[in-house]
Order: structure tokens, then sequence, then C-alpha cells
């Protein structure tokens, strides 16, 4: 079993290692342009934080809150740009099923999803909110896909596994894993509290896998992380949709799971085996 595991986990990163953007800049017009990227040397994140899922920019803006993967204590981790661990928070009322993005909105609300699916067959997708170091006041948002009939579905749909959301506005968008058909389809739901049955705005071509969306401070871009990629997107008077594809690159770096803008023209990654990653973006 644990040679099985070695080889399973080679294979992943050497997929990852061959992978370009030449499919979808081929496809949906990316430009393609990871000559223009610049990758810092990974720091180490805090040992407590044994599988960082999630990530955004705390109130502060020089820090950022994480959390782990599901199975895990119903927790944030505040921590700075070195990795470093500076606060813990407890989520009393929450719990970890399988926590996969935490975002942010402009009122100061957290909210952590707790929406992965790998199998496609949970009936009870979540995400917490609450206001920024005041868990006492959580509220629940449940919701469904509208279309999902069975659970699981047939191997072409499974497409209700979600990794992926930021908050715009009144709205948070969520991006789902295109484990059926490669297809990386877009909803959207209101930001507050309430049970909703939602139905794809948009969809678009991906051959890797998303595990993090991320927008930027000006709300003029969004980055979509995948097992190999970034995809950035344009966002005009804050129309979130996939016909503005801006640029494509690569980015290989193992598991990467969690990303965040720390300036308009720089990214923050981290993955699932304890690094951080700064990534310059000139153009």
């Amino acid at each position: 079993m644990l040679l099985q595991s070695k080889v399973l986990w080679w294979l992943f990163n050497l997929k990852a290692a061959s992978t370009n953007c030449t499919p979808e800049a081929r496809i949906n017009g990316f430009k393609n342009r990871g000559h223009f990227v610049t990758v810092s040397q990974p720091v180490k994140i805090s040992p407590k934080i044994n599988e960082c899922s999630g990530m955004v920019a705390t109130a502060k803006d020089s820090t950022f809150w994480v959390h782990n993967d599901g199975g895990n204590k119903a927790e944030l981790f505040e921590i700075d740009r070195k990795g470093k661990l500076l606060t813990t928070l407890p989520l009393s009322k929450a719990k970890n099923v399988d926590w996969e993005e935490i975002t942010r909105d402009e009122k100061g609300n957290i909210f952590v999803g707790d929406f992965g699916n790998n199998m496609n067959d949970r009936r009870d997708l979540t995400i917490y909110k609450f206001p920024e170091n005041q868990p006492d006041k959580m509220e629940k948002i449940t919701f469904n896909y509208a279309y999902q009939k069975q659970f699981p579905p047939i191997k072409s749909e499974l497409n209700y596994d979600c990794e992926a959301f930021f908050a715009l506005g009144d709205s948070l968008y969520l991006f789902t894993k295109n484990r059926g058909n490669k297809a990386v389809r877009m909803y959207a739901l209101p930001t507050q509290v309430g049970n909703y049955s939602i139905v794809h705005k948009d969809d678009i071509f991906i051959k890797t896998m998303v595990t993090g969306a991320a927008i930027s401070p000006d709300n003029k871009t969004f980055a979509l992380l995948t097992y190999g990629k970034v995809f950035l997107f344009g966002i005009d008077n804050q129309q979130v949709n996939f016909k503005k594809p801006v640029d494509c690159f690569k980015f290989a770096h193992k598991q990467a799971e969690a990303i965040v803008f720390i300036s308009n023209k720089k990214l923050m990654i981290s993955n699932e085996q304890g690094e951080l990653f700064t990534v310059s973006m000139e153009r």
C-alpha cells in the first residue's frame, strides 16, 4: 500500500509538472504569458496547519486566515507572509466535514465553505458566515445544485464538487472542480443567510481541476488555481463571468490548494505540503 501511494504521488507530480496552458489558450483565448511571472522560494507554514485548503486576507491586510481540510478541527489560523502562526480562532458552532475554501466580503464577514464533495453524494452543503473575529454570531447558508438528481450521478456528470469561491458585492461565486467532463461551472448565490437551490451561470473548459479562487483588491481580476496552473479573468462593472480570459501561467508546485491576492499584481499560493509561495505578475 505504501509503494502504491508513492507511485500515485509520483504520477500526480509528473502530470502537474508537464502541464501547460496550451489547451485552454487555444480554446478559450488565454494569453499564456507565463514568462511574465516570478515565483519566490517557498517558506514553510506552521506545522499546526497540516493541510492548508483555503486562504484569505484578514482585515489587517498584512496577515491571512487559513484553515485545514476536512476532518480536522473547526478552527481558523492567522498567519503572516512567512507562514508564522499568530493566532488560532476556534469555531465552536461549526463542524469541519470537508472545508475547502474561505473568503471575506467588503462588509467584513468571513465565509467558510464546507462544500467539498469528492464523491458527489453530499446533501448537506454549507457555508458558514460570521463577522470577522465574532464567531459567536455565526450563521449558516445552505444550498443544493438544482440539476443534481442522483447522489452520486453517473461518471460523466461528476460536476458537483466545489473547492473554490469568492465574494463580490452581495454574491458568492462558486467554481466546481470539473471531475466529470472538464467543464468548470460557475454558480452564484446571495451572501444572505438562507437555503438556496442554485443553477450554474456559466462554464468553461479547463483541463485540470480547480482547487481555489481569489479576487483582486481592485475587484478587476479573479484567479482560479488548479493542479499545475493559474487562470486569470477580467471583471467589468462587477460582472463575473468567463468572457474575459486574461492570462494563464504554469504553477507546478505539488498539490496547490489555496490562493489569495496580496496586491493587484501579487498572489500568495499554498500547497497541502505546507509550502507558501509569493507570485509576482508583470504585465
